[in-house]
């Protein structure tokens, strides 16, 4: 065959791939935006944009969605134990459980709890202190689950804890994303396993996940102890969240930490990702808790690309639509698409106090200059931008009011709404309300308002860079 006709027949192949591509958008897409653009790619320069939309083009993560279905039934019996055992949820008529908050029990697939104590953990050194002192105290089983996990300090002595307890007959069950977690240590899993810990990677395995897209992330940070006491927020496992990394600026997060019956809506999360990630399903502890550990009502939020909606975009929608004094945001990613930016100036004009915090200093240069993007936008309609200044914020915090408030994992950028698996921990309990408000305060202590001129008063070069990268929001 001559050489011509060999280029012929790969050209061909080549734009049939980006045929089934484009096909395949076609009947999936979740934007109108980001199916043009791949439309375009794939059709102008395949060679080009096939491979990459065979890496990063889904939106929806199908082997994910199969496997739930495979094992829905086992999940579905414990989730409606769990429903049954919550005896207290209020009525819709209780001046504490509001449409908006029966819209995000919906949305999550979960329920309000009361009998729960929630304690927010302003920093690194008060998460990491709770969290190993709650697995110290373990006497029957440890789930972890994070994103990211270093074999710094930190990492050693979560190792150390766990190896420990693995002695003392206690059940761990260590999960990780290999995204995040590229950089650790095979040796630090195959120590943990050695010593009796069950490991698992939200990305490796077996045949169900060779379709895993390294799109698709666990962005989740959970640690589960006993099933009485749960933990969740935007902190990975290493030393920049104590400011001691050597190569960083010290990180501002923010964690909390559940006991009571939430605690169960946490554990099923972790147990939905742990069975994909290893086809096991533990045997772990669902009865209620015999007493009440405090009176607060919490609703644990999963959200990820294996749901039937964009349950992390209705979220912040639901959220921001119902606010009505006050709306304050905390994030270090934002990159918000043309519904969460109408929402937030529809807020802002209608009166409410619309406050986002954004870090000055970011670890993706790309999107600290998109936010810039957002800023006359902002400023016209009475949105305020504040930038943190000492060190890289971090934490993903929202405070709806006086009504309710969440801590969790997701940004409000494109890939927590439809790409990362995310949990939040919503709660209504005034106290914990007044704690957030009075860490928002400190932290906007410590923020520079952001002005239009801060945008406008910039080099061309620098407003044409930051509107291109803003053409990047559904990559960022």
């Amino acid at each position: 065959m001559e050489p011509f006709s060999l280029v012929a027949i790969a050209v061909g192949l080549l734009y049939l791939a980006a045929l089934g591509c484009v096909y395949r958008i076609l009947l999936t897409y979740r934007t109108a935006q980001g199916a043009i653009a791949w439309i375009i790619g794939l059709l102008g320069l395949p060679y080009v944009a096939v491979p990459l939309f065979i890496l990063f083009g889904r939106y929806r993560f199908g082997g994910y969605i199969r496997a739930r279905r495979m094992g829905d039934q086992a999940l579905t019996n414990l989730l409606n134990r769990f429903e049954q055992q919550t005896t207290s949820i209020p009525a819709p008529a209780d001046g504490y459980f509001t449409d908006e908050l029966q819209v995000l029990c919906k949305l999550g697939r979960q329920p309000f709890t009361e009998g729960n104590r929630c304690t927010l953990l302003r920093d690194g050194e008060a998460t990491f202190e709770a969290l190993f002192e709650a697995m110290e105290n373990a006497t029957r089983y440890i789930l972890l689950e994070f994103y990211i996990i270093r074999s710094d300090r930190v990492g050693q002595r979560i190792k150390a804890i766990l190896e420990r307890k693995l002695a003392q007959g206690v059940e761990v069950w260590f999960l990780y994303d290999n995204i995040g977690s590229v950089w650790l240590p095979r040796s630090y899993l195959k120590q943990l396993a050695a010593a009796g810990a069950r490991v698992a990677s939200f990305g490796d395995g077996n045949v169900r996940r060779r379709r895993f897209q390294i799109n698709f992330r666990n962005h989740r940070k959970l640690l589960v102890c006993d099933g009485v006491i749960g933990f969740v927020g935007g902190i990975n496992l290493g030393d920049e969240y104590l400011g001691t990394a050597m190569d960083q600026e010290p990180w501002r997060d923010t964690h909390c930490q559940i006991e009571g019956p939430a605690v169960t809506g946490l554990q099923l999360t972790w147990l939905e990702d742990w069975n994909w990630a290893s086809d096991e399903f533990p045997e772990l502890d669902w009865a209620p808790p015999a007493t009440q550990a405090g009176n607060d009502r919490v609703l644990m939020l999963p959200t990820g690309p294996a749901d039937d909606w964009e349950t992390c975009s209705l979220f912040f929608l639901n959220c921001i639509n119902n606010a009505r004094q006050r709306l304050w945001i905390s994030s270090p990613y934002f990159v918000p698409d043309f519904q969460i930016m109408n929402a937030l100036q529809l807020a802002a004009l209608r009166g409410v106090d619309v406050r986002v915090l954004i870090p000055e200093k970011s670890d993706s240069w790309l999107i600290g200059l998109a936010a810039y993007s957002y800023l006359v936008q902002a400023c016209q309609t009475g949105i305020k931008i504040y930038r943190y200044q000492p060190g890289f914020m971090h934490q993903k915090v929202i405070l709806v009011d006086d009504r309710y408030a969440a801590v969790g994992t997701a940004n409000l950028d494109n890939r927590s709404m439809r790409l990362n698996f995310e949990i939040s921990a919503v709660t209504t309990a005034p106290h914990f309300i007044a704690s957030v408000e009075s860490m928002l305060e400190e932290d906007l202590d410590n923020c520079r308002l952001m002005r239009e001129c801060d945008y406008n008063d910039r080099s061309t070069l620098f407003r044409l860079s930051c509107r291109a990268i803003r053409l990047l929001a559904p990559l960022l």
